[in-house]
């Protein structure tokens, strides 16, 4: 039996109370009729005894405290799921905004995620190539990881995102689709249609599902913008068994969505005034990727959010690197210098990198290499504190070709430019080049059957266009 209360005890902000209700669950949907027989969508957040507290999606202007009517609907909000999600643009809510009407669908799914058993988990193996090298070959983003992007203002996060959504693909070509899901928060309008301009561009709109929540939609949407994304994602990975890539953006527009939302119902702030609850409702999103067992698809997540004055220290990316398994880091300085994506490598890292490359994967040797590429431009920084101290002059011959290291480095295996797709093979290649431009003697971290095999250094001076007998000078200058 469905009962309509009338009336409501309480308005605050996109908040209702209302009194004398039983039976209520938390979470739970209700329907609020006005009084122009309008109807507005809300879903309990609170419950104390018999009285409710509502959070109305599409806030509360124009609601009466006497003529209301409120209908309980007994279920959790649920999104409409079919295989028809894909090549569709929905608001943060779930609703279509494209014009092409309401998704087709025999089945609805809870926005707040399926109930997996942890035990039914697998852990995640094999990656997913991006084309670019600094993430493919040094903080290689695994299949059924979440991995963040974290950025700062001014920093092209949102570049970044497209190019991944345009050129990720699945490393096996096994037959499985491979689909992504793009979840956009608190965006401007311009950016929300350069994302839509640039993926129909570039042909991948028919594998992409998109949740835009713009910055002048209500902030009850935008909380519910990830979860819609994470719900279309685990319908077309456990139930399509595709391999899903969910980029959602930007995380911190979301935590500050929830802190206005705490602040209103009251709730006593932790730090920076977010609620003390930030880090169960960020595990929320991020425990949502993964593979489970009798599925052959998997969720796969990459969560941009920006650092408020570049502070790592922050809360949203200080929790978000408690529960997620690395982070990608994009520069500033590096950005400044033209170099795109500007991925700052050294406080880049993949934790789960080593269980999905190598041998059957990408190459054998890419953990070594990827080590020695990190071993070596971290003595580029070493070298060049070391120059800001006793001067350039004083440098020793090997540490003038690190900094020439430093700087082809940077120059090709970190600047490859927005329309640049390149194979873990070509990346590999690459790397191998760069470091034959050092002596072989200075590769400490791979054993000498590699460096047989690979190590070429007269190939690499060609390659870069430098001359053996002015080789510091060449390399000072970049190989130009």
């Amino acid at each position: 039996m469905s009962l309509q209360h009338i009336g409501l005890s309480e308005i605050n902000g996109p908040l209702v109370v209302l009194d004398h209700v039983q039976g209520a669950s938390f979470d739970e949907m209700v329907e609020i009729t006005l009084d122009d027989g309008s109807m507005r969508l809300g879903r309990i957040v609170q419950i104390e005894g018999e009285k409710v507290i509502i959070q109305v999606f599409e806030g509360t202007n124009d609601v009466s405290l006497t003529n209301t009517k409120t209908r309980l609907l007994g279920k959790p909000m649920e999104l409409p799921v079919s295989k028809e999600l894909l090549g569709r643009t929905f608001n943060g809510a779930g609703t279509p905004i494209d014009g092409l009407g309401k998704i087709y669908s025999s089945k609805q799914m809870d926005i707040n995620g399926l109930p997996l058993n942890p035990v039914a988990r697998v852990y995640p193996r094999n990656y997913i190539n991006t084309g670019i090298s600094s993430i493919d070959c040094l903080t290689t983003l695994i299949r059924g990881q979440k991995l963040p992007i974290f950025t700062g203002s001014g920093l092209p996060h949102n570049q970044l995102a497209v190019q991944i959504v345009k050129q990720a693909k699945v490393a096996d070509d096994d037959g499985k689709g491979f689909a992504v899901v793009f979840g956009a928060m608190g965006v401007t309008n311009d950016v929300a249609n350069y994302f839509k301009r640039s993926f129909k561009e570039a042909g991948v709109m028919d594998r992409v599902v998109m949740f835009v929540n713009l910055a002048n939609d209500p902030i009850i949407e935008r909380i519910l913008t990830p979860r819609c994304a994470l719900t279309a994602a685990e319908y077309l990975a456990y139930e399509e068994n595709m391999h899903v890539l969910v980029i959602y953006s930007d995380v911190t527009s979301y935590c500050e969505a929830v802190r206005e939302f705490s602040s209103s119902k009251g709730e006593i702030p932790g730090r920076k005034g977010y609620p003390g609850y930030l880090y169960s409702d960020l595990a929320s999103l991020y425990e949502r990727a993964g593979i489970i067992k009798d599925a052959s698809g998997s969720v796969t997540q990459i969560p941009i959010l920006t650092m408020p004055n570049n502070d790592i220290t922050h809360p949203v990316p200080d929790l978000t690197g408690y529960i997620t398994e690395g982070q990608i880091t994009l520069d500033l300085a590096l950005h400044s210098a033209g170099i795109y994506p500007p991925v700052a490598i050294l406080p880049s890292l993949s934790r789960l990198m080593k269980d999905g490359i190598g041998q059957g994967y990408t190459r054998k040797e890419h953990q070594d290499l990827a080590n020695q590429l990190f071993a070596s431009y971290a003595h580029v920084q070493d070298v060049k504190s070391l120059t800001s101290v006793i001067g350039e002059d004083e440098l020793s011959p090997v540490d003038r070709q690190y900094i020439g290291f430093g700087k082809l480095f940077e120059e090709h295996f970190l600047n490859q430019g927005d329309d640049s797709n390149r194979s873990i093979i070509e990346t590999l290649d690459l790397g191998w080049s760069l470091l034959s431009t050092l002596p072989r003697s200075a590769l400490e971290r791979l054993d000498n059957d590699l460096l047989d095999q690979y190590y070429d250094h007269e190939k690499a001076l060609k390659l870069f266009h430098i001359k053996e007998e002015k080789i510091i000078k060449e390399l000072e200058k970049s190989g130009d």
